[in-house]
């Protein structure tokens, strides 16, 4: 561990500055990336659960094609072939981006929308194991699908669904690893540079290793408290039971 305490070749700091700067990075990705896959995971969810139309076959599309590719040839679509699809001035100020911004919203982008398509999957299942009669009830009361879904079907979905949404929330942290090979310094990034610079590979993924452990835990107990806060009654006591 004396490693973190030695200076840098540029002598402008320590390799301690060098791994909080990859974490730092690599928990700005994975939040950011979160909130993209939440959102759009609901709506694509949402729109697998319709009753009929264009909608549901679109979300069968969407998550048809972004689950079935690998999340690596994914990035590499974001970072180097659309630029080059787009119009080319559009494309060439995405490629004019800054450091680290021109790997970062690539990468955010991509991870963002890869698990989209996994929490959309759960959000169908979630909405298409309450009972049937529960649409029927909202239809009387007089809501329309809009309200239906936001005040009474999405609610009791998440409850459900909560434990494969811990599971994924701690699998996006562990799949930001890949931005480095598009020149994102994340944590694991800083780790290969650090063993370049130092050549000692057991310190520098060690402690890389750690602190991957280390965010794994906080985030499963911050949905493990989540799960027990919005628990549904009816699991709660058959567990107690048990």
């Amino acid at each position: 561990m004396s490693l973190l305490f030695e200076t840098t070749p540029d002598g402008a700091g320590r390799y301690i500055d060098w791994i909080l700067n990859g974490l730092t990075w690599t928990l700005s990705l994975a939040f950011g990336a979160w909130a993209i896959a939440l959102v759009v995971g609901t709506l694509v969810g949402v729109a697998r659960t319709l009753p009929g139309g264009i909608w549901p076959r679109l979300g069968r599309v969407y998550v048809e094609t972004f689950r079935n590719i690998p999340l690596l040839v994914q990035m590499f679509f974001w970072y180097f072939v659309l630029p080059e699809l787009l119009p080319q001035r559009v494309g060439l100020a995405i490629k004019q981006m800054d450091p680290p911004w021109g790997s970062f919203v690539p990468a955010l982008i991509c991870l963002g929308l890869f698990t989209a398509a996994r929490i959309a999957e759960q959000v169908r299942a979630g909405v298409q194991a309450l009972p049937t009669g529960q649409r029927a009830a909202a239809s009387a009361l007089g809501f329309g699908r809009g309200g239906m879904y936001r005040l009474i079907l999405l609610p009791q979905a998440f409850r459900i669904i909560l434990p494969t949404l811990t599971n994924e929330f701690m699998t996006i942290f562990k799949n930001t690893s890949v931005a480095l090979t598009i020149g994102l310094v994340e944590l694991t990034a800083t780790a290969r540079e650090i063993n370049e610079n130092t050549f000692r590979t057991f310190e520098a993924y060690g402690v890389v290793t750690l602190v991957y452990l280390a965010i794994a835990l906080v985030a499963w107990l911050l949905m493990y408290w989540i799960e027990r806060a919005a628990q549904l009654p009816s699991l709660a006591s058959g567990s107690a039971r048990k």
